[in-house]
Order: C-alpha cells, then structure tokens, then sequence
C-alpha cells in the first residue's frame, strides 16, 4: 500500500518507521523544512532506543521517504494518516485542531481515486465529521472516507507498541473503509484484537483511555501519601494490588505526578468536552487539579531536606518526563524544577536525553551537568526526577564524598534505600515511613 502521514513527531515518525517496515510504500510529511531536511540525511528529531536501525533499512530499502510537499505524499495514496499535534489552546485548553484542519485542507486538493483518510492524531469527538466536510467542501469530486485511528503509542516504546499492540482500533463509518485497513494491519492478524466501532467511539476511547490510567496514577499516588502516615509502604501496597487480575500491576508505580505530551492534555481535553455535553466528569477534574498539587509538593518536600541551608544548591538527575524519551513536555522535573528556581534554589541537572530540549525552556537559569556524577559535585541535596535506570548503577559510595550534604530525594523510588543509609546518607523517598 501507498501510505502518506502527515506530521514527523512522536506519532508520525515511528508509525511510519513501522509501516514501511511491514513492505509499504510510505511518505511522511512535515512543513519544517529543518526537520525534514535533517531527517533526509538520516539524522533521526527524536530519541527512542532501537530506533536509529530500522530508520536507517526502512530509509535504505527505499521503503521511507520524506517531503515538505502535501502533494507529492498525497497522491495516488492508499490512506492518508494525520498524526499531526493538538496542543492545549493557550485560552481554552482544549485540544487546538488548527492543524488538523489546515492539512485537511491541503491534502483534499491532491486526492486521486479512493482514499481513506485516517485521523491518527488525539482529537475531541465529531472531529472526524468535521474533517470529512472540510473535504468535501474543498474538493467535492474526491472519493474517500475520513476514520479514526487512534495510536496507543507510548513514548520510548513507541516502535515496540507499533509491532506488540494490544489492540487496533478503527472507526470507521463504512465497510469500504474497513476492508481497507483490515489489509493495513493484515500483518497483525491473529496476533491482536481488531476492534471496528463507529468513529465517535473510537475518537472516545483514546481520550477515556488515557484519562483512566491518569487517574490510576494520581491514585496510588494519593495511596503512597496515606501510607507515609500510616506506616505502610507503598511498594508492598502496590504490588499487593496489582495481583489482582481486575486492577493490574501497571502505573502503579508511585511518584512525583504524571507528565508528557498526553495525559496532561488529554485529561483537560476530556473534562472540557464533559462540559460541552453536560455531563460533570468530577474523577477526572479531580485528577487533573491533584496532579497539579502533587508536583508543587514535591519541591516542597526537597526543599525541606535544606530548610536551613540558604541558597542552598540542589542537584537533579532526569528532566524527561519519563525514561526512555527525550521529551520534557508537562516533565513532573521541570515543573518541580521551576517552583525549585522560584522559590530561590540553585539547580544542576542532567538527563541522558532531554538536556538539549530542557535547555529551550530554562536556557541559562540552571546549570547543566555532562555526567551524572557531575550533579552530585558540591550539591546539597540530589534529587531523583526520572527513572533511567542507569542511576542505579551509579557509585553512591564516591559521590557521597563529593557533595556538601549527603541528602537524596528519591521521587521516583529508583535507588536502594538500605545501601544509602548505611553510606550515612538522608534518604527520603515516595510512600514509605
């Protein structure tokens, strides 16, 4: 099949790494000229381990290839796939579909004989219909259907989720449509689930999808707190939960808050749109105002390490929002570092990935540190904000020596608690005594 996607990001690029992969024909689009200019010289925008690879055979085999033309990605393609962003409108907060409309608009212009038009971006419900008439009004002799493909991609693992999903969903309004991503994901059949709905259900799940787990999260969370008071450890208390075959062992991992390009914007997403049909989505306001608290807390609670340390300087491991991904978009760690900057801390960071993009946003109101050991270098305190697991590995018993206080606040639960204390340092961590 002749594939084209519109939009290169942490959706576009990956799916269309994975589709080529699986013997179609594809073209990714994207207006940034920088972007694709880069991307046409093997150079991958974003990090995902194990990517760089198939990148480098799907771009080789001919298989990939890229374009800043609509036109010369649009047509004669088989299915035309959106995964462009939308972002929180600055005002409204709701999901910003100028971008989804723009690309609408152009590739209407360049259909050529029957082509289904799949929505794979995170897009509120009736926006598929929206989509559908922009269409037909800019081109009202195109043959062609608009679905939607919601991606259940997760950053860091996305290429492993392309090729593991746990299920494929597709609304589709039309068994034209349907027939012709039955023969996308043939490849997956008798391996995955398939689920054909109508397309307002289908734009629902995604949004329902991940405000749940956002609400999983800020519960254990809530959990881990009860359990600081109580005597109970988290840990014990989660995994205790997760046997049970109805709950799950997944994100229940307490923490500093949720973060990343999609919980936080599509928990606000979902209870606007609660609140555009009536209907009062009180878990999930609830959820998004709780996260938002959760974070300050945290900062709260490193400063409480130095209280008595004026201009005291704080050492951070991890900017990303989770390991794995260089993306710091709503990082519980930046949000946790600006209150640490706003309240009069000094901060060097570092992050195996994320630096670069961390930079953009506090450019030289932090310092940066080129090694993990460099953060520990004069510090008062280091606070653990993302979960690599490289900082295991790291040799505590020499950065002990390194540092002015020996005070590690471990808000991720990475680090060996009893081998800490016993190399004398303070330790606090998320939901124990």
């Amino acid at each position: 099949m002749k594939i084209a996607i519109i939009g290169t990001g942490y959706v576009g690029l990956p799916s269309g790494i994975g589709f080529a992969s699986l013997g179609n024909d594809v073209v990714c689009i994207d207006k940034d000229e920088t972007k694709v200019s880069a991307l046409k010289e093997n150079k991958l925008t974003l990090y995902e381990e194990g990517m760089e690879a198939l990148f480098f055979k799907t771009v080789e085999s001919g298989k990939l290839s890229f374009t800043t033309s609509v036109k010369e990605g649009v047509e004669n393609a088989d299915i035309v796939i959106l995964a462009v962003g939308t972002p929180p409108h600055p005002q409204t907060k709701e999901a910003d579909l100028r971008y989804i409309y723009e690309a609408a608009e152009e590739l209407a212009l360049y259909l050529t004989g029957y082509t289904v038009v799949a929505n794979k971006s995170t897009v509120p419900v009736g926006t598929g219909q929206k989509v559908e008439e922009i269409i037909k009004e800019k081109n009202p002799n195109a043959d062609f259907d608009v679905i939607s493909l919601p991606e259940f991609l997760r950053e860091g693992y996305a290429l492993y989720d392309f090729f593991h999903p746990d299920r494929i969903v597709a609304g589709c309004n039309s068994e034209r449509s349907e027939n012709v991503i039955r023969t996308l994901y043939a490849p997956f059949d008798g391996k995955t689930q398939m689920l054909f709905v109508k397309r307002q259900s289908a734009e629902t799940i995604k949004y329902a999808s991940n405000a749940f787990l956002a609400m999983k999260i800020h519960y254990i969370n809530e959990i881990a707190d009860f359990c600081e008071k109580s005597g109970a450890d988290i840990d014990e208390v989660a995994k205790g939960m997760g046997l049970d075959k109805r709950i799950g062992e997944k994100f229940l991992n307490a923490g500093p808050g949720f973060g990343g390009s999609c919980f936080p914007k599509d928990t606000t997403a979902m209870a606007l749109m609660g609140e555009k049909y009536g209907v009062d989505l009180s878990l999930i306001k609830q959820t998004i105002e709780g996260n938002k608290a959760r974070k300050e807390e945290m900062a709260e609670r490193i400063l409480g390490m130095i209280k008595d340390l004026p201009n005291a300087k704080i050492g951070v491991l991890g900017l990303a929002f989770k390991n794995g991904t260089d993306d710091v978009r709503e990082s519980p760690a930046m949000d946790i570092i600006a209150s640490l900057i706003e309240k009069g801390a000094r901060v060097k960071a570092f992050d195996y990935q994320a630096t670069k993009n961390a930079q953009k946003v506090f450019e030289d109101k932090i310092e940066y540190a080129l090694t993990a050991e460099d953060v520990f270098k004069g510090a008062d305190a280091v606070a653990v904000l993302t979960e690599w697991p490289a900082f295991q590995s790291l040799d505590f018993e020499h950065l002990a020596l390194l540092m002015n206080k020996k005070k590690i606040a471990d808000l991720r639960n990475l680090l060996n608690a009893s081998e800490l204390k016993k190399l004398g340092f303070e330790y606090l961590r998320i939901g124990s005594f």
